[in-house]
């Protein structure tokens, strides 16, 4: 860092480490003044490079400020601000330095110009959101948390893994277009890796299995970071990438349906933001500049709507501590303001005028027409009407209305009204008002959604959504039962390899033991056994024999040994004479 560069993430990730040494309302200020200082470091930052470092040979860029970068910062600041004020009641240090170091690292990550240093805060990524789960400290919680993480190190590895090919290929680290290289290992290893953060079915089953258990708080945040933190990384790395826009319109359907399935508040908004993801991803595949600016606006948005629902279905758990829709109803009556606010983002998500989302998901579904994709259109339309369903209508009727079955609730603390407030505010400005939202995007935007055909359209789909559910009320009331997702795979494979282990494993482990006893052990066994009879009955007597007559020459030598120099100097003149008589009298 320089006087002219300060790193949000950085100042986010090392003030994080002060909470544990402050106390109450000077703890509490610090919480807010961290992320506020964050937002407006990111506000004044100008477009350029700062943070560059030298390592190995390499450059290690830690500010790459661009368009892109900077409104992806703006919203992942404002949101750490909205977080940390709904989290001043929580007296737990530990979820608060991490929900400051996951915003760090996500703000890490988003001005990140290399792969090496994009790697590093990916990683921190993954780890702050796993605690995130851990520190509900339930069994269930801690059984997502490491599944979440065994998921998530897998895409790290393909991260690692491509980056190690790409800089194998290419020698650079710089993290950028990658569309040159489509078609190589290292493209496709560190695609997987961005759409694993993204969850795209079938490789996102991670994200309803932990964030529903996460806490109250910690859910807020976790809704913001990982998966458009991956969004950002696909906009920058894979945008025109066609397979992408069919995973994109796919996702989008895929969590509709298993939203409205959905029985649990919390699991139920967890899956749309799968859903929500589609649309996001779709714009990246679609490529042009209009799909482009409508990823990123739906980003921004939905990391506020969503967190506003998020928000409101703690809010619920905080003073009830239900998750299930069948077991809630009645609510609206003692918390009137959590269901106005909740109400807000109900209606940024579902795309009704004058509210968020129908300024940004419309760029996305109006890129798609826009690109001759008729398929592409219809299914994002028919998404955005099955959004209204589930999270417009069926999850407020039956958390806040439907039938009273008895649960005196009240409003949540006051902090966490606030923070529902500001998001609040902050969907309601933007799609009121477009134009702040617009005018950061990446390129010009030259798009007007309140046309007369658009309002009207979108209000006519909702109007019949909306009667469609009346009339099917009785059949959509919420079951407890479990929807079957693919994570159904990794959560019963322990179990499976353990049956495996016990079973097939263990006969097939004995029958390889016979074979190796009969074919293996027993002839080898007796060959050695005959090699040790030749051994003690050959080799050992021989050297026996020399071993004896060695020591038989030792005691006869030992014996001529007198200590007298005239007795050593005898026996060698006879030994002379002796040898010179053989000389002289031999043949």
């Amino acid at each position: 860092m320089t006087p002219e560069w300060v790193h949000p993430g950085v100042l986010l990730i090392a003030g994080a480490w002060l909470l544990p040494f402050l106390k109450g309302g000077t703890k509490r200020l610090v919480m807010v003044l961290l992320p506020a200082a964050a937002l407006v470091d990111c506000l004044i930052i100008e477009p350029g490079t700062y943070g560059v470092l030298h390592f190995l040979g390499q450059e290690l860029v830690f500010g790459r400020a661009d368009r892109l970068s900077l409104v992806f910062s703006y919203v992942f600041a404002l949101v750490a601000l909205i977080g940390m004020v709904y989290s001043l009641h929580v007296n737990d240090d530990a979820q608060h330095v991490a929900a400051l170091t996951y915003a760090g690292a996500a703000l890490g990550a988003v001005f990140a110009g290399d792969f090496r240093s994009l790697f590093l805060f990916w990683e921190l990524i993954a780890l702050s959101a796993a605690l995130f789960v851990w520190l509900r400290r339930q069994p269930a919680a801690v059984a997502a948390g490491f599944r979440y993480l065994l998921v998530h190190v897998f895409g790290g590895l393909c991260l690692l893994g491509g980056i190690v090919l790409h800089w194998s290929q290419t020698g650079s680290l710089t993290f950028g277009d990658m569309s040159p290289y489509a078609g190589s290992g290292a493209f496709a290893l560190i695609l997987i890796a961005f759409l694993v953060n993204a969850a795209v079915p079938p490789l996102g089953a991670w994200l309803p299995d932990a964030y529903p258990e996460a806490t109250a708080t910690g859910a807020v945040f976790l809704t913001a970071f990982t998966t458009k933190s991956a969004v950002y990384a696909l906009i920058r790395g894979f945008a025109g990438t066609e397979i992408l826009v069919w995973w994109g319109a796919g996702m989008a359907v895929y969590g509709v349906v298993y939203a409205v399935l959905e029985n649990d508040a919390r699991r139920l908004l967890a899956y749309h933001i799968i859903g929500q993801e589609g649309y996001m991803v779709c714009g990246v595949g679609i490529g042009t500049e209009l799909a482009l600016n409508g990823a990123t606006a739906h980003a921004f948005a939905h990391i506020l709507y969503k967190a506003l629902l998020f928000m409101g279905a703690g809010a619920v758990l905080q003073v009830t501590g239900l998750r299930k829709l069948s077991e809630m109803g009645g609510l609206y009556r003692t918390m009137p303001l959590t269901v106005a606010l909740y109400m807000v983002g109900a209606f940024a998500i579902s795309a009704v005028p004058l509210f968020s989302g129908f300024v940004s998901k419309s760029m996305v579904v109006s890129a798609a027409g826009e690109s001759h994709q008729a398929a592409i259109f219809l299914l994002l339309t028919l998404a955005s009407s099955g959004t209204f369903l589930h999270t417009g209508l069926k999850l407020p009727y039956y958390m806040f209305f439907g039938t009273d079955r008895g649960h005196r609730a009240h409003e949540p603390p006051r902090n966490m009204l606030v923070a529902m407030g500001g998001a609040a505010v902050a969907c309601v400005l933007i799609g009121v008002l477009p134009a702040v939202l617009y005018s950061q995007l990446p390129y010009p935007v030259d798009y007007i959604p309140y046309t007369a055909r658009h309002v009207t359209s979108t209000l006519g789909l909702l109007g019949f959504t909306a009667l469609g559910f009346f009339l099917m009320l009785k059949q959509l009331d919420p079951e407890p039962v479990v929807s079957l997702d693919t994570d159904w795979f990794y959560r019963r494979g322990a179990r499976a390899a353990e049956a495996l282990a016990e079973g097939p494993l263990v006969r097939a482990e004995r029958s390889v033991g016979q074979v190796y006893d009969v074919v293996m052990q027993r002839p080898v066994l007796g060959v050695a056994a005959q090699l040790r009879e030749i051994d003690l009955r050959g080799v050992d007597a021989m050297m026996v024999g020399i071993g004896r007559l060695t020591q038989a020459v030792s005691r006869g030598l030992t014996l001529a040994v007198s200590g007298h120099a005239q007795h050593y100097a005898l026996i060698m003149a006879a030994g002379i004479l002796a040898a010179i008589a053989l000389a002289v009298f031999g043949p």
